[in-house]
C-alpha cells in the first residue's frame, strides 16, 4: 500500500508492516560507522519493500538515523549520520521508495521511541503482523525489536513481530564477529517474544 499523506484513514487500513531499520549510507556506504558488507542484504530489502508496497493492507517503515548536532549517543558511539547530511539518507537502493512509505527519523538505536512513530503506531488499529529487516542486528534491529514487543504487550495488543534472517546483518570487526553476532541478536529477540523467519513471503 503506498502511503501519501499518513492520514489516520491510512493508517488504520494497515495489517502488516514492514520496518526497515537504518539503511542509510551512513551504515551501509560511507561514513565513521559504514560497514559496506551490509549491502549484501540489500537485495532482500528491496524484494520486500517492493512486495510490501504492492499490498492492499500492508505498508513500508523506513526508519532514519538522523541525530541533532549535540546528540548525547555520540557519547558512546561517536558522530554519525547527522541529520541533513548524506549519511542519513537512505541507501540509493531503497531510496526510490521512500515517497511511497512512511519515514521516521530518531535520534537513539531504538525506533519506537521516535515520537512520529509513536503516534503513527498506535494509531495503527488493525495491525496484525510486523516484520523487521535491517541493520544493525545487534543495536537498533534488536532495541527497537524488543520495545515493540514489550509495548504490544504492555497494551495487549495481539501483534506478531517477525525478524528475517536474510534480511538483517551487521559490521565485521575483531571481537564481533559478523555471523556470531547475527546469531545472538536472533536468539535474544526470539527469546523476547518476536519470531525469527529465515525469509519473509508476503501472503
Amino acid at each position: 500500500m503506498k502511503i501519501r499523506e499518513k492520514k489516520i484513514e491510512e493508517l488504520k487500513r494497515i495489517k502488516k508492516l514492514l520496518i526497515v531499520i537504518d539503511m542509510v549510507n551512513g551504515f551501509v556506504k560511507e561514513g565513521a560507522l559504514a560497514a559496506p558488507s551490509i549491502q549484501r542484504i540489500l537485495p532482500e530489502n528491496k524484494r520486500l519493500v517492493e512486495a510490501f508496497i504492492a499490498g492492499d493492507d500492508s505498508a513500508v517503515a523506513f526508519i532514519r538515523d538522523s541525530h541533532t548536532p549535540n546528540a548525547v549517543e555520540f557519547q558512546t558511539f561517536g558522530s554519525h549520520c547527522l541529520e541533513g547530511t548524506v549519511e542519513s539518507e537512505l541507501e540509493d537502493t531503497l531510496k526510490p521508495f521512500e515517497e511511497d512509505s512512511l519515514v521516521y527519523k530518531k535520534n537513539s538505536t531504538n525506533f519506537v521511541f521516535a515520537p512520529e512513530f509513536m503516534n503513527d503506531i498506535a494509531n495503527m488499529t488493525n495491525l496484525e503482523e510486523v516484520v523487521l529487516n535491517g541493520c544493525l542486528s545487534d543495536y537498533c534491529v534488536k532495541n527497537g525489536g524488543i520495545t515493540l514487543r514489550n509495548l504490544f504487550d504492555q497494551q495487549d495488543r495481539d501483534i506478531k513481530i517477525y525478524v528475517e534472517e536474510d534480511g538483517i546483518d551487521t559490521f565485521d570487526a575483531p571481537n564481533h564477529n559478523v555471523d556470531e553476532v547475527n546469531e545472538i541478536a536472533l536468539q535474544d529477540m526470539a527469546n523476547n517474544g518476536l519470531i525469527r523467519v529465515k525469509r519473509y513471503e508476503v501472503k
